[in-house]
């Protein structure tokens, strides 16, 4: 798992809905990467924090790429996961 920085909006129930992120590239650049579409979001238990999976999909360099960002309430963090 990889932190990123995101921007994202909350919903009155207080669910997030990733917008976009940003991460570092292997020659120490910043890539913007913006959340296409969320195919699934799903909550779990990861070492007793509880997080919530989102499951998306995004054109990178003109491929279609499917990952999975990770939110976790407890620190407020995401994760880039299986990407």
């Amino acid at each position: 798992m990889q932190p990123v920085e995101m921007i994202a909006w909350f919903n009155l129930e207080g669910i997030p809905n990733p917008i976009r992120y940003k991460i570092a590239s292997s020659d120490a650049s910043k890539v913007v990467v913006k959340v296409d579409r969320i195919v699934t979001r799903s909550e779990e238990k990861l070492a007793g924090n509880r997080m919530i999976i989102f499951r998306c999909q995004s054109e990178v360099s003109g491929q279609l790429r499917v990952y999975e960002l990770k939110y976790e309430l407890n620190t407020c963090k995401w994760y880039l996961y299986k990407a």
